[in-house]
């Protein structure tokens, strides 16, 4: 029993950047209709950003995630008006073509600069992990924890509960009649691009701390984040934040109970088995994000 609620904490403490991926990815494919490829480089920016300011520079732990943030959101809005904004009115190969073609050059760009070694963060929790009963978590993961509650409801809030969220939610039911009503729509895709953005530049800088920086880290992370926006269904915001606590759960017990190298695959198990009887996911709701 003890094992088994071992692993039911580790599940949830990971599944909250999970969701913080998946949230940020069906903001962007729900509104605009971009399969977003850069998305795991934006989590691999995240981590990075956390390191430079940490670790070279010297900032301060906390102040550096908010930095993080800020500054995928406007790598966000930089990608989004430099490329997406350029190619609305293109067909959805070319605008893969070009999502594809930035994933590399961001990914080739990490590597350049920072070389293909792994980096560390330091943090200034304690190293002993607090215990609880026959459970033991360290605090950097549960500061992740946290955090990425946080993150979640302040999405949840800003897309269900303010004027730019109501715009964002009136983009996704219909364009053309949303454009009609005054809304302009290229500032939402740029401000929703910018959004996703950074919660994914927010996974990675808190991720980053607790596992290793590399090139690399942003590939499996985009995989997970697709995972999770089918898990939940295409628009949801609630239903990604499940769909990432159920793809931690599975991972998490797939570890434990039959081996730790089918990990990943256990994930992507689960949601075949899904679609197989909720081909939408499932929390999708066609009419609406949020």
């Amino acid at each position: 029993m003890g094992e088994l609620l071992q692993h039911l904490l580790n599940a949830i403490i990971l599944g909250g950047t999970y969701a913080l991926l998946g949230i940020g990815l069906t903001l962007i494919f729900g509104i605009m209709r971009v399969v977003n490829f850069t998305h795991g480089e934006l989590y691999a920016f995240g981590a990075y950003c956390m390191y430079a300011l940490v670790m070279p520079l010297g900032f301060n732990f906390f102040a550096s995630l908010l930095i993080a943030m800020a500054l995928g959101a406007l790598l966000g809005a930089f990608i989004e008006i430099v490329l997406l904004g350029r190619l609305r009115a293109a067909d959805i190969d070319t605008t893969m073509l070009v999502m594809i073609g930035a994933w590399i050059i961001m990914q080739n760009t990490e590597q350049l600069v920072w070389s293909g070694v792994a980096l560390s963060v330091r943090t200034p929790f304690p190293s002993e992990p607090l215990v609880l009963g026959p459970m033991s978590v360290s605090w950097g993961r549960l500061y992740v924890f946290v955090v990425a509650l946080l993150l979640i409801a302040g999405t949840y809030l800003l897309v269900n509960r303010t004027k730019l969220g109501k715009a964002m939610r009136a983009t996704f039911q219909d364009r053309d009649t949303a454009a009609l009503m005054g809304i302009r729509i290229g500032r939402i895709h740029t401000a929703t691009f910018a959004i996703g953005s950074a919660l994914a530049a927010a996974a990675g800088a808190l991720l980053g701390p607790v596992f290793v920086v590399a090139p690399t880290m942003g590939d499996l992370a985009a995989a997970k984040a697709f995972a999770v926006v089918i898990l939940g269904g295409l628009g949801s915001v609630p239903g990604a934040t499940v769909g990432g606590f159920i793809l931690a759960l599975a991972e998490e017990l797939g570890a434990g109970y039959i081996s730790s190298g089918y990990r990943d695959a256990m994930g992507f198990v689960l949601i075949i088995l899904i679609l197989l009887f909720r081909p939408t996911g499932l929390f999708a709701r066609k009419e609406r994000i949020g």
